[in-house]
């Protein structure tokens, strides 16, 4: 037996792919996985906006069209960068158990944002990153920046920035945990939908590779990560807004909560909410409905 994962040329990507490939042969002695590293437009547009030139799923896009020739069985993403809706003809065949959820301040003379002065030049990818910290630190400097890991804390450390912000489990997965300031809590910076989970895609009519998949499947990640990206879809699926989404199993019971952010971050609306974890997509569309209601519309329209 054979299979073929898509993956992005990324060490983080093919770290993910790795370990995928690592669960997989374990589950199912005599299966061979191999590796199809696959550059995509995401990671070719360094100099541009992700909001500008067409969103998160220019990471994924190219994954989908091996998938589509026959060149891999599936693609493994981080979740965060999935659209909230698949093509039609892909499925989400398993979303394993979330790392760390949490954005990272990352620096090497400061200890948190609190102790930035103004004016402090602060890098992230992310308007809902952006738009989370200008809310609370009205006197940083939010600028752009792309690129993989290693390249954002090259960029640090030439000095390019003051900190730079960037989500925990990626550097925790490559072994760099020890570049981690401060850990900004979920109050404070509610992480984007699907952070720090994997996900893996493949075609829905590919019942071969959705039971060889399935075991990987965690339960709990899986209702929470649902119910974030039902927020998404909910409100347009787009990164081009900036939009929190977090879910957390406490008691039996699913707690989510959102919020979204104008560019600046001084005009939000959010929503924290629960309901039973067996029905994640009708909560997200509750905490979706609770946004729009405290005005989400409006911030919408602004950034438009």
């Amino acid at each position: 037996m054979r299979l073929r994962i898509a993956t992005r040329r990324s060490r983080l990507a093919l770290w993910q792919a790795g370990h995928v490939r690592e669960r997989l042969e374990a589950l199912h002695p005599g299966l061979a996985v191999e590796l199809l590293p696959l550059s995509t437009r995401g990671d070719e547009l360094l100099d541009e906006r992700l909001d500008k030139v067409g969103g998160k799923g220019l990471f994924v896009k190219e994954l989908e069209q091996a998938m589509a020739e026959g060149r891999a069985e599936l693609a493994v993403h981080s979740m965060k960068d999935v659209p909230a809706q698949l093509p039609e003809g892909y499925a989400l065949a398993a979303i394993l158990e979330r790392e760390d959820p949490r954005d990272a301040f990352v620096s090497g003379r400061y200890a948190a944002l609190a102790e930035l002065p103004p004016g402090a030049r602060v890098g992230t990818s992310s308007l809902r990153r952006a738009a989370q910290v200008a809310a609370r630190h009205p006197g940083l400097q939010l600028t752009t920046l792309r690129g993989n890991v290693e390249t954002r804390l090259a960029k640090l450390d030439r000095g390019e920035y003051d900190a730079i912000l960037l989500a925990a489990a990626g550097l925790k997965r490559l072994g760099l945990a020890a570049r981690i300031r401060a850990s900004l809590p979920v109050e404070d910076c509610l992480p984007a939908p699907g952070q720090a989970a994997l996900g893996i895609e493949c075609l829905a009519a590919d019942a071969r590779v959705l039971g060889l998949v399935a075991p990987l499947a965690h339960a709990a990640t899986s209702a929470c990560v649902r119910a974030e990206r039902a927020v998404s879809l909910a409100l347009g699926g787009s990164c081009t807004i900036p939009l929190g989404a977090f879910a957390e199993i406490a008691g039996g019971e699913l707690r989510l909560r959102a919020l979204v952010a104008a560019p600046d971050g001084r005009r939000s609306a959010h929503a924290d909410c629960a309901g039973p974890a067996a029905d994640p997509e009708a909560l997200g569309a509750r905490a979706a409905q609770l946004l729009r209601a405290r005005g989400a519309d409006e911030i919408l329209a602004a950034i438009g």
